[in-house]
């Protein structure tokens, strides 16, 4: 540990992040999103400060919950987020505080979709057509042509609002959508469509050099799981049984990263390898971890903690990796639910008992509600970390798992009558009565 306190300003509550913060002798003030600050499970280090803020995107809200706070004159050694859409406002606050984060022209790169692949193309990397769609609302002007393509938000994040559209008339009908939800996000992205496995790649560079990046693959690609509806899993790719997979990645992972001139960071990239020729084609890249179980799947399989190298390279100090590949098969699987109103599933604890599971996540609070399908692939409700001896053991595990799950699921079905809502009640939990009783005098 170092002997010198740093202070750290967080833009969102990261646990992992934050756990490493005493190890590290960091002294943290987190700006937390309201649902955080709802929701009331992040672990805070020692003497560390939570701020709830509005708009945690907003400069001008951030550095209001400051100044309410008493923390105008405070002095913050560095600036970190693994929030995807507050990595340019860590930039623009950087610069306002005057204390170390990531260059703003950088952040802009690794945000604007449009920006990211343009630059790469330059640099020579293999990466799909697109063209930008300045408003959805008017695409009479935007040139279709791709057999398949992709539509996405030009600075989005994951999934969310993502569709595959095959002809001019998909388009124009997502645009006619657009205007019937009054969708607020207008500019996308049309990217050609790659077919081919897709796979991720997250790392660490400091200095510009990139000191490790693991890879995984998707069993299915992520847009497919959330067009077909179907909960995805994933595994992470071994470099001492999969060496072509790291020698084919190696050189798009390693110039992408150059030509976007990130320096100090964790990323999380995602790639596909076309069939047919195995070519790697990039697809984009964030400057944060990704999400789920990204951490613990990176750190059982490769012994590295993701949250502990972004909080080190945060603060200029360079991360101590030592890398140990376990030589089982390490995945992740989404567990979902029907619509409706959550009544029970099982406990963490329960889902950790159960075979092949390492650990197991959860996210659903009992008395919410799901709604009638999922629109990225962060609405699960839980997700479980396995560790399996062969992909065939694996993924009749995981559709073991997934139905053990669906079997212990609790939950009412939207639309009920109360006397509906009484009957399921009453198939559910028949050792209790909720009839309407008369009242007899003895």
């Amino acid at each position: 540990m170092s002997g010198t306190i740093t202070s750290v300003l967080f833009i969102g509550a990261d646990g992992y992040v934050l756990r490493a913060c005493e190890r590290n002798n960091v002294d943290a003030v987190i700006l937390s999103t309201s649902g955080a600050w709802d929701d009331d499970r992040i672990e805070m280090p020692p003497g560390a400060i939570m701020l709830r803020v509005d708009e945690i995107t907003n400069p001008e809200s951030c550095l209001a919950a400051l100044y309410r706070a008493g923390l105008a004159d405070r002095k913050f050694d560095a600036i970190q987020t693994t929030w995807e859409y507050a990595v340019v406002t860590a930039a623009v606050l950087g610069q306002a505080l005057g204390c170390r984060t990531i260059d703003a022209e950088t952040a802009l790169h690794f945000r604007d979709k449009s920006l990211q692949k343009a630059r790469l193309r330059e640099a020579g990397i293999p990466v799909a057509r697109t063209a930008v769609i300045e408003d959805l609302y008017d695409v009479s002007q935007v040139p279709f042509e791709f057999e398949r393509a992709v539509l996405k938000p030009v600075a989005g994040g994951g999934t969310t609002s993502t569709s595959v559209v095959r002809s001019r008339a998909d388009l124009e009908q997502a645009s006619k959508n657009a205007r019937l939800e009054r969708s607020t996000d207008r500019t996308f992205i049309l990217e050609e469509f790659v077919d081919g496995d897709e796979w991720m790649a997250e790392g660490v560079v400091f200095g510009g050099e990139v000191l490790f990046f693991g890879l995984g693959a998707y069993t299915q690609p992520c847009l497919d799981a959330v067009t077909g509806q179907v909960p995805i899993s994933l595994r992470r790719l071994d470099p001492d049984s999969e060496p072509e997979a790291y020698r084919s990645a190696d050189p798009v992972v390693r110039g992408a990263i150059a030509a976007l001139g990130l320096q100090d960071s964790v990323f999380h990239m995602e790639l596909f390898r076309e069939h047919g020729t195995g070519r790697i084609v990039f697809s984009e890249c964030a400057a944060r971890r990704g999400g789920a179980l990204t951490q613990e799947e990176v750190h059982a399989k490769f012994n590295v903690d993701l949250g502990e190298a972004a909080l080190r390279c945060a603060i200029g100090r360079r991360p101590e990796l030592d890398v140990k590949i376990d030589p089982t098969l390490i995945g992740c699987a989404a567990l979902f639910g029907p619509a409706g109103t959550v009544f029970g599933y099982p406990t963490q604890s329960e889902l950790m008992q159960q075979p092949n599971v390492v650990f197991a996540r959860t996210w659903a609070a009992v008395g919410g509600q799901l709604g009638t399908k999922f629109a990225a692939t962060a609405e699960m409700m839980a997700a479980l970390l396995l560790r399996a001896d062969s992909d065939d053991e694996f993924h009749q595990r995981v559709g073991e798992l997934r139905d053990w799950f669906g079997e212990r699921l609790l939950v009412a079905e939207p639309g009920l009558t109360s006397g509906e809502r009484r009957a399921w009640q009453s198939r559910h939990w028949p050792d209790r009565s909720y009839r309407d009783q008369l009242f007899t005098r003895a």
